[in-house]
């Protein structure tokens, strides 16, 4: 595939954490040119780059990269923000290829298939929608959204917590349900069509073994002291306090556990969100290029 590709046609690479995808867009950009575009929504925030994998200073230094560790640690970061970057970096005439690379599925599929302009929840909506989730449960809500909204609730899982949530919140503040903004969703930036997509798909044990030895590294190359840097302004209910390994770190930094336990269930998190990735890969991108790597 790489070598007949098209030094214009742009580069989708997914797969799930620790499976080499960096390394592949580095090779696609240094022998074809290109810029890196960021696809994971962890390595978005610059309070971590050891314990998200994010390109170390030399490779971004080396090739063009756009989108890593740009946004603060305290901020909220949404696929919508990134979307809208992407757009600026694809505008012009001359805009270089992309090569976009991540595990965060949402960006690609809002990437290919387009996202609906809804509007951010208000802070006090979506606190009062979580206090009644918490009561009530979900079956209450999920019955509340049948009866003011059967068309979005005909097409979710009435069973999930989150989807009944995000459609009574989108209905609440705006008026509209769900599926009335997605059926009004704007054309793709970049549809499948006008791309290579790649997934990345190595066996199981092969990842787990290469998670492992990957977290080792990072230990080794100061990621207990990137947490500690973190550890004054940590809060866990933060979008950047998500990169993995963090809490369990930070959490031996506040004594609740030792060392050794601490970097046992950061790699035992990881390989569940390797997990989580493998299965939505599948689930969604079956006309993606499946690529083993190892």
């Amino acid at each position: 595939m790489l070598r007949d590709l098209p030094p214009d046609r742009p580069v989708l690479i997914a797969g799930p954490t620790a499976s080499g995808k960096s390394a592949l867009a580095a090779r696609i950009v240094r022998e074809g040119g290109g810029l890196i575009v960021n696809a994971d929504a962890l390595q978005v925030y610059g309070n971590w780059r050891l314990l998200t994998a994010r390109p170390s200073a030399g490779e971004e230094a080396a090739l063009p990269h756009r989108l890593y560790g740009h946004v603060a640690a305290g901020d909220s970061y949404s696929v919508g923000h990134w979307l809208r970057e992407v757009a600026e970096i694809l505008e012009g005439p001359n805009a270089p290829r992309p090569v976009v690379v991540g595990g965060t599925g949402l960006y690609f599929r809002a990437l290919t298939e387009g996202l609906a302009p809804i509007p951010a929840t208000p802070a006090d909506l979506r606190a009062e929608l979580d206090a009644r989730l918490r009561e009530e449960g979900v079956a209450a809500l999920a019955a509340e959204l049948v009866r003011e909204d059967p068309a979005t609730a005909g097409g979710i899982d009435l069973a999930n917590p989150k989807r009944v949530q995000r459609a009574l919140e989108v209905l609440r503040a705006t008026g509209r349900g769900l599926r009335t903004w997605q059926d009004a969703t704007p054309a793709p930036l970049l549809p499948i069509d006008r791309v290579l997509p790649i997934v990345l798909s190595p066996g199981r044990d092969a990842l787990n073994a290469r998670i492992d030895l990957r977290f080792d590294q990072m230990m080794d190359q100061g990621a207990l002291e990137e947490a500690r840097a973190n550890l004054p302004g940590w809060d866990p209910a933060a979008l950047s306090s998500r990169a993995i390994g963090a809490p369990e770190l930070i959490a031996h930094l506040q004594g609740e556990i030792d060392l050794a336990t601490a970097v046992a269930r950061a790699k035992i998190a990881t390989h569940q969100y390797a997990k989580r990735q493998r299965t939505w890969f599948r689930a969604r991108m079956g006309n993606w290029h499946p690529v083993v790597p190892f």
